[in-house]
């Protein structure tokens, strides 16, 4: 019988402070996040300095919490996973800093992980994976469809040439005097309209499984700016419900077709824009009426957290992966698979 493993996640990547312990990569024993929401409210995003400040203070409060909730001891502990990239990279250093010094300090392996790859792998803490698989990652900073067919096998066949989904949401709140964090109330504002300004779908080359959303929150920003220049009535929530079809309808489609295309198993959404109450009722809606088993994190899990980090790190520190004691930040880190 195998002994089990319990890991340890750190995430910093962004606004959320977190850490938490997971058993086999699939049982959440602790799970512990800070927010920065409300400090970064004033300013209508993320500010990576005040982000990187929060992080200092928040670190090693998340890092107690997590073992006093899981009524755990370092010494319990097998590894610890901390998020190597992609992400701002002084919110980055942060968190990798104080997972090198735990690792140090408790004789403990340290694994760099991947952020996307902790999305995804939030799934496999709801039920197990069935490769192969496709996973549609949404997120601020992230618009990717990317094929599995085994663990840590991760090939890009689509991602966004220009904004992503999320920094669309954001872009398109902005212009609708939304405060920040505005990507769920449009979602709110598209369920309660019955009526949506028709706005255009990106499709880019036939067979193209990338995403463009530039267009589209330009045509939005276009929109409003001519019918205040006419005087005319602007309704906001038929523009949120217009723009949200518009992504929705991209997103779907496009999964869909690349499901059959590549005969997969199972769906799976991934991402902090995967918490989309009209996206996910539009993938499950098609994915049952193509008899493909889709699943979707609840919502607590599809915001950056660090059981999702410890959930893709068991299965890296499974597979023989460490890191050395001169692991850095890497923003612009690339999803690669881990058996390459």
């Amino acid at each position: 019988m195998e002994k089990d493993l319990y890991i340890l996640g750190i995430e910093s990547s962004c606004d959320e402070t977190a850490a938490s312990i997971v058993k086999n990569g699939t049982e959440i024993i602790s799970n512990v996040v800070a927010s920065q929401i409300e400090s970064h409210k004033r300013f209508g995003g993320v500010v990576p300095e005040i982000a990187s400040r929060h992080h200092v203070e928040n670190v090693t409060i998340v890092l107690e919490e997590a073992l006093k909730q899981a009524n755990m001891e370092p010494k319990d502990l097998d590894a610890v996973c901390i998020t190597e990239g992609p992400g701002l990279v002084g919110a980055l250093l942060i968190g990798i800093n104080a997972a090198k010094a735990f690792a140090f300090a408790h004789n403990l392996p340290i694994v760099g992980t991947h952020h996307i790859a902790g999305h995804i792998y939030a799934n496999n803490l709801m039920q197990p994976m069935e490769f192969p698989l496709l996973a549609l990652v949404v997120s601020g900073g992230h618009t990717e469809l990317v094929l599995m067919k085994e663990h840590g096998s991760f090939e890009v066949i689509g991602e966004t040439r220009d904004d992503a989904a999320g920094e669309a949401y954001d872009k398109v709140a902005r212009v609708l005097d939304i405060p920040y964090p505005g990507g769920p109330r449009i979602d709110q504002m598209a369920h309660e309209s019955d009526e949506a300004i028709e706005f255009p779908r990106v499709w880019l080359e036939p067979n193209s499984y990338d995403f463009s959303f530039s267009g589209l929150k330009s045509a939005v920003i276009n929109y409003q700016h001519n019918a205040k220049q006419r005087g005319g009535d602007i309704n906001p929530y038929h523009i949120a419900k217009g723009f949200q079809d518009s992504v929705v309808e991209v997103l779907s489609t496009k999964t869909l077709r690349a499901a059959r295309e590549f005969n997969v198993k199972q769906v799976i959404a991934a991402g902090g824009v995967s918490a989309n109450k009209g996206l996910r009722t539009e993938l499950e809606k098609i994915f049952n009426e193509e008899g493909i088993p889709f699943f979707v994190p609840p919502l607590k899990l599809c915001t950056d957290n660090a059981a999702m980090i410890a959930a893709a790190g068991t299965e890296m520190f499974k597979a023989g992966k460490r890191s050395g004691w001169d692991l850095n930040g890497r923003p612009g880190m690339e999803l690669r698979s881990w058996n390459d």
